[in-house]
């Protein structure tokens, strides 16, 4: 056993280091060439004066500002949705319960850029909302309202808020199954009930997973590019940034602006980890759905499933109209479209565009899936099994991409691979295929690493440790007795991952930029920039992309079930 014990410190130790070497060289290197940009002038010495003009310039503030607007309603937005849904999930029993939790998930099947296409065809100056008005006769046709014309920032808001409630809500019915529910009971019994009882033992108890979930919808929606793209409002900063990227080589105003982006979004994750995040409580037991969810009467079942049923309905109303335009042969001044049609689907998959890019989204998020697996299940059993005195540093070190804005990383890898960097072999504009896959794998990472410690964490070692006294090595134990037994939780780790990675935005949006490398995402934005039928046929493409992620999820969801949300940890 000593020998066991020896050989797995070693293992650890050369894990922690791999794990070192490219976390300083694919995290906080391109974090650096952020900063160097924005700090270090052309002469090679510090300054503020790229600093002073992003401060100095009226637009500049007004789109952080703006995006600062939209990262707080949203979240607010997504808070208020995710909180009713996971107390009701947790606490009761009511009809169709595994359906309804489940299918409350699939808003996050599709980015919310795709989402922004079906918006334009609801709340449009000729769209299904001011059709359904003029037939109802409340208004006519010189009186139209341009619903996102004058609401646009509102109009983003909501979306982004529906498409990513979903992420809080998991994290709130990861950390309630986790409350002991005798916690519960002693506050009833010494006279503590309803609101009172939620707000004096629930809720300060929930406060590390409504941090967790409420870091990453803000951080998320703060740097949201493709959502202002398709509404085609430019006073944002991701927006700003993005018009930036052909500027790269000799302007340090971009650079500039993405350090603001960064420095903000690490205030905002402190102040966050501060106000909320700090106080952990041990639990004495932890609770189950067996002891904590209750059957009720028939009116609050009816209120459960009206208010899933309804949150559902709403939040999926922008993916039925991409679907509806999916089918569309013309689609203008009615309810509904004019024209029916399958050939947008047989067009997409004949598209020069389309087939692919679908191959490479394929390629990149098998190659990230790839990677992180192997290299999770590894920091996992660091974290986890070892005795290492910086397993805690490991964990920290994989989880801090998830706090810092896919749009800064994705920025930042652009940075470092220009002609003359030390990173300049993986130069995206060659070919991305190598960037794009090291930047979707360090971003989605500790989705990995968090599905293999959650199925470690509820494995006891003893197992381990009898297969070790009969003569079993450590890595042969692993493999004969520990992967088979966490098998659920890395398959939906992989599953997470390479949905996760096949409709990433930032990355895709910035990196590829060749269009025989364009993944999915790339070519929907490419589409929908086409006249004609270019609409149509991204959204066919989307709703491929989205059946795909549908059953991606649905599946993760069954695997990990309520803990699904521990993924989602910063």
């Amino acid at each position: 056993m000593y020998a066991c014990h020896r050989f797995v410190k070693k293992c650890s130790i050369v894990v922690f280091f791999v794990a070192l070497l490219l976390f300083v060289a694919f995290f906080l290197w391109p974090v650096y060439q952020v900063l160097r940009g924005g700090f270090v002038g052309h002469d090679g010495h510090f300054t503020l004066d790229y600093f002073r003009a992003i401060f100095g310039h009226r637009a500049y503030l007004i789109s952080i500002r703006n995006s600062i607007f939209v990262a707080t309603i949203t979240t607010a937005i997504a808070f208020t949705i995710a909180l009713p849904l996971a107390y009701f999930a947790d606490r009761y029993e009511f009809p169709a319960k595994k359906i309804l939790t489940n299918i409350v998930l699939l808003p996050i099947m599709l980015p919310p850029f795709v989402g922004a296409i079906g918006i334009h065809h609801i709340f449009g100056v000729r769209g299904m909302l001011n059709m359904i008005l003029l037939k109802a006769g409340i208004i006519d046709n010189s009186h139209l309202i341009d619903w996102l014309g004058t609401h646009k920032l509102m109009g983003m808001c909501l979306l982004n808020a529906v498409s990513l409630y979903p992420i809080l809500y998991l994290n709130l019915v990861s950390t309630l199954a986790n409350i002991d529910p005798s916690l519960d009971e002693a506050a009833g019994c010494l006279g503590c009930h309803g609101l009172r009882r939620f707000f004096k033992i629930t809720f300060p108890l929930m406060r590390s997973g409504i941090f967790a979930g409420v870091t990453l919808v803000f951080i998320w929606s703060f740097t949201e590019l493709g959502v202002p793209l398709i509404f085609d409002y430019d006073r944002v900063v991701s927006v700003k940034i993005f018009g930036g990227l052909k500027e790269i080589s000799d302007n340090q105003l971009p650079f500039a602006l993405v350090s603001v982006v960064l420095i903000l979004s690490l205030i905002f994750y402190l102040s966050g980890k501060l106000l909320m995040g700090r106080q952990n409580y041990t639990m004495m037991a932890k609770a189950s759905s067996a002891s904590s969810a209750r059957k009720v009467g028939i009116l609050k079942k009816l209120i459960c499933c009206s208010l899933f049923g309804g949150v559902t309905f709403i939040a999926l109303m922008p993916h039925v109209a991409v679907i509806l335009m999916s089918f569309a042969g013309d689609w203008y001044n009615s309810i509904f479209p004019n024209v029916w049609t399958l050939d947008n689907y047989i067009v997409t998959l004949g598209h020069p565009l389309t087939i692919p890019s679908i191959q490479s989204s394929v390629i990149y998020s098998g190659a990230a899936t790839a990677c992180t697996v192997v290299f999770g299940i590894m920091a996992a059993f660091v974290i986890v099994r070892s005795k290492l005195k910086l397993r805690h540093l490991l964990d920290a070190m994989i989880m801090l991409p998830l706090a810092v804005p896919g749009l800064v990383m994705a920025f930042g890898y652009l940075a470092m691979s220009q002609k003359g960097r030390a990173f300049s072999f993986l130069n995206p504009v060659e070919n991305p295929t190598m960037l794009l896959v090291i930047a979707y794998a360090i971003r989605k990472l500790p989705f990995m690493v968090r599905s293999a410690v959650a199925g470690l964490q509820q494995m006891s070692y003893t197992y381990e440790e009898a297969a070790q006294c009969l003569g079993c090595s450590p890595i042969k134990a692993g493999i004969k007795i520990t992967f088979p037994l966490i098998i659920a939780n890395l398959m939906a780790g992989g599953l997470l991952v390479f949905s996760q990675t096949m409709l990433e935005v930032s990355d895709s949006l910035i990196l590829a930029q060749k269009q025989q490398y364009y993944p999915i995402t790339k070519a929907i934005y490419e589409l929908m920039n086409l006249l004609g039928e270019g609409p149509f046929l991204a959204c066919s493409l989307g709703v491929w992309a989205m059946t795909f992620l549908a059953i991606m999820i649905i599946s993760t969801s069954i695997f990990m079930g309520k803990n699904l949300g521990a993924v989602f940890r910063v």
